[in-house]
């Protein structure tokens, strides 16, 4: 089944100082309906690697496709939600979810349905006629979660989506995308910092070396689905985070925690 390859993905800047390479033949294959995190230390890559996917970047050396079809350009079929929630602070939370139907000429009146749909799937069904200001952070990112699902993308890249979060909304949107994906079925990529939210959401992990970035792990991750707050509490799921700390390099903090 199609769905995401990379292979040799490598990318180099020119600065002042000369060349500085970013990312180095990164490659990895995720089938369709795929929940990959990718993870490792400040500056390895990782938003780098995610421009690459959403054709924002192009790379210095090697290839990228969705479903066969090359990654050459931004797509229709890539939704994107980033750390902050960006939405627009004079459009109400369903112009905002409309905003990627507006820009790429679609129907409105068949885009009004899906995103009253999707609001209802993000549990604000109630909020669609509320301002930005008037939402709490979390409800903030249930709305860019949305507009990313508008149009219907078979990818979904998120760039560490709950960083802006307090802890206790963190964990509740980790429960809450987990949800969404299991209902939507699409395949994410999700950058984050967090090794414990990455063991809980994926089903597989990258480990990016200090810059330039290289797969040094490309872990799956077999914990049962659904997973709750009681799953971070197992032995198993521990011993991943302590296995996922020493790959990316803090040994004493993985024995300080075991």
């Amino acid at each position: 089944m199609n769905g995401l390859e990379a292979e040799n993905l490598c990318v180099t800047y020119a600065s002042s100082r000369g060349s500085v390479a970013a990312l180095e033949d990164f490659s990895v294959s995720l089938p369709r309906g795929g929940f990959l995190s990718v993870i490792g230390p400040s500056g390895c890559g990782k938003s780098t690697l995610l421009r690459l996917l959403a054709g924002l970047l192009k790379p210095t050396r090697g290839s990228a496709s969705i479903d066969g079809a090359p990654i050459a350009g931004p797509r229709r079929d890539v939704g994107i939600v980033f750390q902050q929630p960006t939405l627009m602070p004079w459009h109400s939370t369903l112009e905002n979810v409309l905003l990627p139907i507006r820009a790429l000429g679609g129907d409105i009146g068949a885009g009004r349905t899906k995103a009253l749909e999707l609001l209802s799937l993000v549990g604000l069904e109630n909020f669609s006629k509320h301002f930005p200001y008037e939402l709490s952070g979390g409800m903030q990112q249930r709305v860019a979660i949305a507009r990313s699902l508008v149009h219907d993308p078979s990818v979904l890249l998120m760039d560490e989506p709950f960083a802006a979060l307090d802890a206790l909304t963190r964990e509740l949107m980790m429960l809450e995308l987990q949800r969404i994906w299991m209902l939507t079925g699409r395949t994410i990529v999700f950058i984050t910092h967090s090794i414990p939210e990455a063991v809980f959401l994926s089903d597989r992990i990258v480990v990016l070396s200090p810059r330039p970035g290289r797969v040094v792990e490309d872990m799956t991750i077999g914990l049962p689905r659904p997973r709750d707050f009681k799953t971070m509490g197992t032995p198993a799921f521990g011993d991943i985070c302590n296995r996922l700390r020493e790959l990316i390099g803090y040994p004493q903090l993985a024995e300080a925690t075991a």
